[in-house]
């Protein structure tokens, strides 16, 4: 018989033995009464979770194979911003879908982290090369949300105090949809029309433009940009990278911000996510730019290294003076984007571009000698055509041959090309706009289009700059070369096939093979997310059933998924909870409480959301202080909108009062939004639906072991009560996705697809199947099981900053470097630096506080691993005592000189500590040794001087950069 617990065994590190172990190390006689020790008795669920019993991973992939069959992909020819692309094989196995990629953490801690900083200045350097402009970041989540932030950018450093944005009437529909959702609360006003009828006499601090444009036009923007920048407005390209490996980049023509989506550089459709966004400006605006910036620094032995720019402008130091609450990129996707050019290489894209723009001309050229109106003239993939109150038979027909075409209205049709698209469907498609006569007789010859046609692209329009020219995108064309450099680039990186990430508040647990491999299987893989409904009943269903299962395990009404990462869940719900108040005749709420120890996201997402943050204080114990809440809750209770808390709180602990807050905030008429990052810890214990809370969002990038990916993907569902369902998002291409909406309507679209990054919901979905009820609480006990367990251990040798009021964390613990500090001048930066030889990436660096550690193991660690690391941070301990008593040097000692490279092993050894103590300071090391591929990286001098761009050839010729083996 099938052992149906059998993947909790696997997901949960410990084993029985090791939990006995550990709780008699704490002194509980069960897992239920450490439970009982930590989390208050009034927020414990008194029933079991009610979700199916746990199965095997034999019975779960059968039951996702079933459940892809009830999918169908068409050839998409939709368009409209996503396109099917081919995923080289050689990516699709060692990137895609493997752990070494998908598994590592946002990289903080650049000097681990050099692999997957390289990619991502690669893909930096590709948008810098096809966008013609100064600096780019390394991705943002998608085209419709990088759109509204280049809308928020330019409002912020445009000279005109107008506060209209021009919107090119041929935008994407779902990126005017999200511009428009964005622009509400922060009272920006959208005019969408032609930015080329200029006699237009409004002003406007900003203009987005389509190039092409949705219905495929190329249209000439220099003449836009020209009267823009006559009126101080700043001008927006949305921009297909595909076609402008063919067309003049926005940057010669004057552009000052460039964004678009990189989904068809070899990222699969996934019913809408996830893809990679990209983020380019002038130089000028480096500093007010969204997301995150890879630039070149140098270590402390002079070598050049790669780390994260710019970091002070992260929420977490500004809060809500932020200006955007990107918390995350789409690090996997904006990775698997940059291979893809560094495989094809500049020829390789041209001519996987002029193949898709041929067979769009062809097409067109055909359609027109079968007496068709073709709209476009100028275009480079996409053609749409008048077909006079026929366009829904037609793509019914077009159906029945198992293509989807996109129906702008009952006479217009856009057919979309990609790299995928072959000529043999050519006659398919004519036929399907011939009459019955032609269909068999007299279709287009294909050949001689080819022969006669001209090209439809205005010669002002062509590209003549160079792409792609640095040593990176011309040295790995064949699978022999790529697969070494993408080997070269992993080892460089601690993720979680190597050791414990032990990241408080991020939760990074097991991503189970079998909840990795439907990703790629084509009938979830190939779908295009405006496909018609019926195609896509499987994705349905995954939708529905994950959505029942989670409002179970929540206690909230219903959930939407459009949210694509826990920034915008945020956001999400913060727009829900505005709508509410709005209905309710009560708009003018807009004052949300925040606690002082809340992630930064939350004051940077209630500022978007157009609300007054109050900041309430903690009390010593790292509580919300109850006294403070009152005060401010009634002193702004005409104003009083919500609260935004995280439980377990940021610093660790089940606060005992979390039902008093509520209470508190619904007296005088809030609504309580909890930040769901801490779910690990409650998941089969409590539910926040039954204790008060009105809105959260959860990570399913953290609980619900979708896997980090290096800073992406991430998805951020927002769960909520009843009286707030009504308002959930809606999407203007796929509608009636929120079936709770009413006449009153619903806070609009947050992200460009309607269920955001579709095709990871398949990895939650996946793991609540395995693990069921008994698994799911089981997970929680463990991971704080493991977290005290950890606490415990290191508490004789370091200042544990928080406990609950039983001597007790949650799923992780704060431990405090600052009183060492004082003493010695070591810092918390040292440590997370000395972690590294010891084969650890650091846990949270000074976040709540600063000059702490924050230690989340999860449950997926079992206790060996716990133990080598709390061994190391013991060892660490002991190094810091020599220090403290003068044994050591203040200064040139193994924390401040960490981590020690490989190179000082042929060096002279001149320093006061042995090469053992430095490169092997403890017995495991001996056998799986992690080499820290550069010194420590000088932040300062990267942010004074930012390179964000592939290092020039001559320092390849010069030697002072290594070039990966090939």
């Amino acid at each position: 018989l099938e052992d149906r617990g059998d993947f909790i065994r696997r997901h949960i590190g410990p084993d029985e033995r090791e939990i006995r172990i550990m709780l008699d190390h704490l002194g509980f006689a069960s897992l239920d009464e450490l439970v009982e020790r930590t989390v208050p008795s009034d927020i414990r669920s008194r029933q079991p979770l009610n979700l199916a019993p746990p199965h095997s991973e034999r019975v779960v992939e059968s039951a996702l194979r079933k459940m892809r069959a009830r999918n169908q992909v068409f050839t998409t020819m939709i368009g409209m911003g996503y396109y099917d692309t081919i995923v080289p094989n050689v990516i699709k196995r060692n990137v895609l879908e493997n752990p070494g990629w998908y598994t590592a953490y946002t990289p903080y801690q650049a000097e681990i982290s050099q692999g997957r900083l390289e990619a991502l200045l690669n893909f930096q350097q590709m948008i810098i090369d096809l966008t013609g402009m100064e600096i780019a970041n390394a991705s943002l989540l998608d085209e419709a949300t990088a759109g509204a932030e280049a809308m928020t950018m330019s409002q912020r450093v445009s000279k005109s105090h107008s506060k209209r944005y021009l919107v090119d009437a041929d935008c994407h529909p779902q990126t005017l949809a999200v511009l428009q959702t964005r622009a509400r609360p922060l009272h920006i006003e959208i005019v969408v029309g032609d930015p080329w009828r200029l006699d237009m006499q409004e002003e406007f601090f900003g203009v987005l433009l389509q190039y092409p444009g949705s219905s495929g036009a190329v249209r000439d923007p220099k003449p836009v940009i020209e009267w823009a920048h006559r009126r101080h407005a700043l001008v927006t390209i949305a921009a297909d990278p595909l076609a402008l490996v063919l067309l003049t980049p926005p940057g010669e023509f004057g552009a000052d911000i460039v964004v678009g989506s990189a989904q068809r550089f070899g990222v699969p459709l996934g019913y809408g996510g996830p893809h990679a966004a990209f983020f380019a400006t002038r130089e000028e605006f480096k500093r007010q730019m969204p997301g995150r910036v890879i630039g070149v620094s140098t270590d402390s032995r002079g070598r050049s290294a790669l780390r994260m720019a710019l970091q002070t402008r992260e929420q977490h130091i500004r809060r809500e003076k932020a200006t955007s609450n990107i918390c995350t990129a789409q690090v996997l996707l904006a990775v698997i984007a940059g291979f893809y050019a560094v495989y094809h290489g500049p020829q390789g894209l041209r001519t996987i571009a002029e193949r898709t723009h041929r067979m769009a001309q062809i097409f067109a050229a055909g359609l027109r000698q079968l007496g068709v109106c073709v709209i476009t003239d100028n275009f480079f993939d996409t053609v749409t055509v008048r077909v006079p109150g026929i366009a829904r038979r037609i793509a019914a027909r077009a159906r029945e041959s198992r293509f989807n075409l996109r129906i702008v209205d009952a006479s217009t049709l856009g057919i979309s090309f990609d790299e995928t698209s072959r000529r043999s469907e050519l006659k398919t498609l004519w036929s399907v706009f011939s009459t019955r006569s032609e269909r068999s007789e007299n279709l287009p010859d294909i050949e001689r289009i080819d022969a006669e046609f001209a090209e439809c692209l205005p010669a002002p329009l062509q590209r003549t700059s160079a792409i792609l020219t640095h040593p990176v995108f011309n040295r790995h064309h064949s699978e022999t070369e790529m697969l070494r450099y993408l080997r070269s680039l992993v080892r460089r990186d601690i993720a979680l096939d190597r050791s414990m990430i032990a990241l408080g508040s991020c939760t990074m647990k097991l991503n189970a093979t079998i909840e990795m491999i439907p990703l790629t299987w084509q009938l979830f893989s190939a779908i295009h997310p405006f496909a018609p409904l019926d195609q896509a009943q499987g994705y349905r269903q995954l939708v529905d059933e994950l959505d029942e299962r989670l409002c179970e395990i929540t206690g909230f009404a219903a959930f939407s998924f459009q949210p694509n990462a826990g920034s915008q869940g945020e956001y999400a719900g913060l727009l829900v909870i505005r709508k509410y108040h709005e209905m309710r005749g009560e708009g003018s709420r807009d004052v949300c409480l925040i606690p002082a120890s809340a992630h930064g996201t939350n004051p940077a997402s209630a500022a978007m959301a157009g609300l007054k943050v109050v900041v309430v204080g903690c009390d010593e114990c790292g509580n919300v202080n109850v006294a403070d809440l009152k005060a401010k809750a009634r002193q702004n209770r005409e104003q009083l909108a919500a609260l935004m808390i995280t439980y377990p709180s940021t610093h660790g602990v089940f606060e005992d009062a979390i039902r008093e807050i509520c209470a508190i905030v619904h007296e005088h008429g809030g609504q309580v939004y909890m930040d769901g990052a801490n779910m690990n810890a409650m998941v089969g214990l409590c539910r926040p639906g039954e204790i008060g809370v009105d809105v959260s969002h959860l990570n399913l990038h953290k609980t619900f072991c979708i896997p980090h990916g290096g800073g992406g993907p991430g998805m951020g569902p927002i769960g909520v009560a009843r009286h707030l369902a009504p308002y959930l998002p809606e999407h203007p291409v796929v509608r009636g996705i929120n079936p709770n909406a009413g006449e009153a309507g619903t806070v609009g679209t947050v992200s460009a697809a309607p269920w955001g990054s579709a095709s990871i919901l398949t990895i939650p979905w996946t793991y609540i199947a395995l693990m069921g009820a008994e698994g799911l609480t089981r997970a929680t006990q463990v991971a704080i099981l493991n977290a005290n367990y950890i606490a415990r251990r290191l508490e004789p040798h370091y200042p544990i900053l928080y406990k609950g009021r039983n001597g007790t964390v949650a799923h992780e613990c704060i431990v405090d470097f600052r009183p060492i500090k004082e003493r010695c001048g070591t810092t918390v930066d040292d440590v997370a630096k000395r972690l590294m030889d010891y084969g650890f990436h650091a846990p949270t660096v000074s976040f709540p506080v600063a000059g702490t550690l924050m230690i989340e193991p999860t449950e997926s660690e079992d206790k060996a691993e716990l133990d080598r690391f709390c061994d190391a941070l013991i060892g660490i301990r002991r190094e810091i005592a020599a220090i403290e008593s003068g044994a050591a040097d203040a200064e040139n000692n193994l924390l401040r000189n960490a981590p020690h490279t490989h190179e000082l092993l042929l060096e002279d050894w001149t320093r006061p500590y042995s090469r053992q103590q430095a490169f092997f300071p403890l017995p495991y090391l001996i056998d799986n040794k992690y080499w820290p591929p550069v010194a420590r990286i000088d932040n300062l001098q990267g942010d004074r001087t930012l390179i964000c761009t592939c290092p020039p050839i001559a320092d390849y010729a010069a030697g002072e950069i290594a070039i990966s083996p090939a």
